[in-house]
């Protein structure tokens, strides 16, 4: 959910700090929008970024980022017990959600697609937002649920930092994809205060009321009584889809180090996922909270996923993992549909469909527009624009 939520978050002690002149705004990210560090343990902190990393990248991210859930901790939890990721916090946060990519060939070549918060970034600077005083980042490991105990302290603790430094006023949170799950689990757990997890999370809620359910359709040859065979269209909506991934990833396995690991759907992670969202159906926004939405619209959004054809049928649900899937489509921003974007549950001030993709939605004129007109700020001119993007030349170096 593209969600733009703006809230009054904590109540503690002001600062004795000079008061800023405006609210506070903290940018969340979503899932894979954040940029994760391995750190070596015992060894003196050393850091690699292994994601995102357009060099390199598949052998980063197989040699450092795979994991596996533990249902002991429910935590995600390295391959490599040497190695643990974290998320860089340069920059008042905001260095991790920028440029998700920061190497400088990209920054060079300009490649927009991982420009992330960057733009809307340089814009809210141009309005007169400071960097550590009145606007801050939030990015976290988008592969833990968006419930579990590190997440939510993450967020409280930036939320503090940044009402603290603005002198106690309320924080503006503008929340990206899974982001706004984050915050609606944070809403729910902290009333007071206002393999990956997080997948499982973001499947189709069954609670929800659909125009259309979603369905996975399966071609499926079938043996009958004599030897003969049959050709089924079989139909899984949101609860017995289960099912058909419990079959698919029946023998699903990982090499890792020349070891085997077994990689079937995890019914740990699916009870865990359906707490988290009953969660999201029982939020609601505290008194006093306005929520506002920008959603993506006119592109074209996969909802039912069909495999096989009546000619050439799937015969074991295992080759669904190796089998290139058609699409019905609905409207929405690419990746998120629209019915789904507005899925919430929440009494908006306002709803605003915009004409873009997914991470395109962050750089979007019309959405800058929106933001600024719903923070009540304009942009100021200055004769020489300050660039925000900070880069250390210990990233660099790395590609």
């Amino acid at each position: 959910m593209p969600d733009s939520p703006f809230c009054c978050c904590f109540n503690g002690q002001k600062s004795d700090d000079e008061p800023a002149d405006r609210d506070p705004v903290l940018l969340v990210s979503g899932i894979a929008g954040s940029i994760l560090h391995s750190k070596k343990k015992n060894f003196f902190g050393f850091e690699s970024r292994v994601w995102v990393r357009l060099l390199l990248a598949d052998f980063e991210f197989r040699k450092e980022i795979w994991s596996l859930y533990n249902p002991e901790t429910g935590y995600v939890e390295s391959l490599d017990d040497s190695i643990e990721i974290v998320v860089p916090e340069d920059d008042y946060g905001l260095y991790a959600i920028d440029i998700l990519d920061p190497a400088l060939w990209v920054k060079i070549l300009h490649l927009t697609e991982v420009y992330h918060f960057h733009d809307m970034i340089d814009m809210l600077v141009e309005c007169g937002y400071k960097k550590g005083t009145t606007l801050f980042g939030h990015g976290y490991d988008f592969r833990q649920s968006n419930r579990i105990d590190k997440a939510m302290d993450g967020l409280k603790a930036k939320l503090e930092t940044a009402y603290e430094a603005s002198g106690g006023r309320k924080v503006n949170l503008i929340s990206h994809s899974m982001g706004g799950l984050l915050v609606t689990c944070f809403m729910y757990l902290h009333n007071d205060v206002v393999e990956c997890p997080s997948i499982y999370e973001m499947l189709p809620n069954p609670w929800f009321k659909w125009k259309k359910q979603p369905e996975i359709l399966v071609w499926r040859s079938k043996s009958e009584e004599g030897g003969e065979t049959s050709v089924v269209l079989e139909s899984y909506g949101p609860t017995d889809s289960m099912t058909l991934f419990e079959e698919a990833l029946k023998h699903n396995e990982l090499d890792y180090g020349g070891k085997k690991f077994a990689l079937p759907f995890n019914f740990s992670i699916l009870k865990w996922a359906n707490g988290t969202r009953q969660i999201l159906n029982s939020a609601q926004l505290p008194k006093g909270i306005a929520f506002y939405n920008i959603y993506g619209i006119s592109n074209d959004t996969p909802l039912d996923v069909c495999y096989g054809t009546q000619d050439s049928p799937i015969e074991e649900m295992s080759e669904i993992c190796h089998t290139l899937p058609q699409y019905s489509y609905v409207d929405g921003d690419g990746t998120v549909p629209a019915e789904s974007a507005k899925a919430d549950n929440f009494e908006a001030v306002e709803r605003v469909g915009v004409a873009s993709s997914h991470r395109a939605l962050l750089r979007d004129e019309k959405v800058f527009e929106l933001v600024k007109k719903w923070l009540g700020v304009t942009e100021q001119v200055k004769s020489h624009p300050k660039k925000t993007s900070k880069v250390m030349d210990v990233y660099q170096s790395e590609c």
